[in-house]
């Protein structure tokens, strides 16, 4: 078993920056490829960026790319999505996944999951 819990969710002014993490214990984050994924009130979750094992391949959904950045410490078992000129439409619960199938990444078929982190940005 493997828990999850993200941190760093908060207000934020458009153009402004946050930085989630998502702590994991139980077992090593390092046999786990990690997406972030987001669901804004009344839409589906979505997939916003994700990282493979050692951190050498990512993803990131088009609506996010140059403005976010994930990345990952195994050493402390931790992996982190920084959100930079965030926009009122980022507005949403921010989750963590863990997934044993990089393959699978881009699907909603994780393994665990975090209870998510509100991210609200105002304009």
């Amino acid at each position: 078993q493997v828990q999850l819990v993200e941190s760093g969710g908060g207000w934020v002014q458009a153009g402004g920056s946050l930085r989630l993490s998502c702590a994991a214990s139980g077992r090593t984050l390092s046999s786990y490829a990690n997406g972030w994924f987001r669901q804004a009130p009344g839409k589906e979750r979505e997939l916003v960026a994700a990282i493979s094992w050692a951190g050498r391949s990512t993803y990131y959904t088009a609506s996010v790319k140059g403005r976010f950045t994930v990345s990952r410490d195994n050493a402390k078992n931790t992996v982190y999505l920084q959100m930079d000129s965030l926009k009122p439409e980022d507005t949403a619960v921010y989750y963590c996944a863990a997934s044993t199938s990089w393959a699978k990444i881009t699907t909603n078929n994780y393994d665990y999951w975090g209870q998510g982190t509100q991210v609200t940005v105002s304009s």
